[in-house]
């Protein structure tokens, strides 16, 4: 992602090469959801895909035929890599976003269908609804699934619990989840990684192991597998007082290695909650803008833009 951002409130489509295909997807920045955009974090992700799929645990080989499921799907960009190494895929979001969800999925598996011998090692991937927490509908989806994914579910504190539950749900003793996600308020940041530090194993992964065009310093991703006896209700609500402790503890020195290293790049490119704007809840501390690079102040525009819609 260079200075010429790949995304902003105009743009109706995003063009994106993955793994040898030219992808379009269709998105609405102006819309009253903020699933109807295309997300960096999703870019990233499917990117870190495309970069570590030659081997290890990404490669074709392993993933053909591997059952996954997207929360928060929106334009549907991470469960179409998955898709293109063999996974077969469901992809959901709330009932709002499907319309436009079900279109790129249509519109992107014809376009990979008409690619000949490339079409080969393409799983499948299909549309479901799945409001967090609806126990029917996390019933239909049919879990426990071998891969769970998400990009950009991460920012209210009041979704962290829902979302937790919802994992757990879909989740089984082999399951890996996926997790993508742009840092925009460090107090929800250090409350999800709490909660998911009680039920899951954390890695986050490195900056080397991503694409070296497609990160930037407040995108994260984190593998997990779920700890034995994890799901309890108790492990899902942390007290202010713990969580606030083992964070200074990090910040001090004394967590974990990715611990460290996450809580270091919450500081280098810092958002905060604030009341001062209405329209927003989570927006960029601008108070250095002149020191933003073209990329990073349309980056920060695009946010104010999407919270004002949700707020509508």
């Amino acid at each position: 992602m260079d200075a010429d951002r790949l995304n902003s409130p105009n743009t109706s489509a995003i063009t994106l090469e993955v793994l040898g295909h030219q992808l379009q997807f269709s998105q609405d920045p102006n819309s009253k959801h903020l699933g109807t955009t295309v997300w960096d974090a999703s870019m990233v992700l499917v990117k870190f895909l495309e970069k570590n799929c030659r081997k290890g645990k990404f490669c074709p080989s392993k993933l053909k035929g591997k059952r996954v499921i997207e929360l928060g799907a929106g334009c549907g960009v991470a469960g179409f890599g998955m898709a293109l190494l063999g996974c077969d895929v469901v992809s959901t979001d709330q009932i709002e976003v499907l319309p436009l969800l079900m279109r790129n999925v249509e519109r992107n598996t014809s376009r990979i269908m008409q690619t000949n011998a490339d079409s080969a090692s393409f799983g499948s991937i299909q549309v479901a609804e799945l409001d967090w927490g609806n126990q029917g509908h996390i019933k239909a989806v049919d879990p426990p699934f071998d891969y769970i994914i998400g990009t950009d579910v991460v920012y209210a504190e009041h979704l962290l619990e829902p979302l937790l539950q919802t994992i757990l749900a879909l989740s089984g003793p082999k399951t890996t989840v996926l997790l993508g996600y742009e840092i925009r308020s460090s107090t929800v940041h250090e409350k999800m990684l709490q909660m998911w530090k009680s039920n899951f194993e954390v890695k986050t992964v490195p900056r080397a192991k991503m694409d070296s065009k497609y990160q930037h310093a407040s995108i994260q991703l984190f593998i997990m597998g779920l700890k034995p006896q994890a799901g309890r209700v108790d492990n899902m609500t942390q007290g202010h007082n713990q969580q606030s402790s083992k964070v200074k503890a990090i910040e001090a020195g004394h967590g974990e290695e990715e611990d460290h290293e996450t809580c270091c790049k919450v500081k280098e490119f810092k958002y905060h909650d604030t009341e001062a704007n209405e329209d927003s809840g989570l927006v960029m501390d601008l108070k250095d803008r002149k020191q933003l690079s073209d990329w990073e102040a349309r980056r920060s525009v695009l946010w104010q833009q999407g919270f004002s819609a949700m707020s509508r």
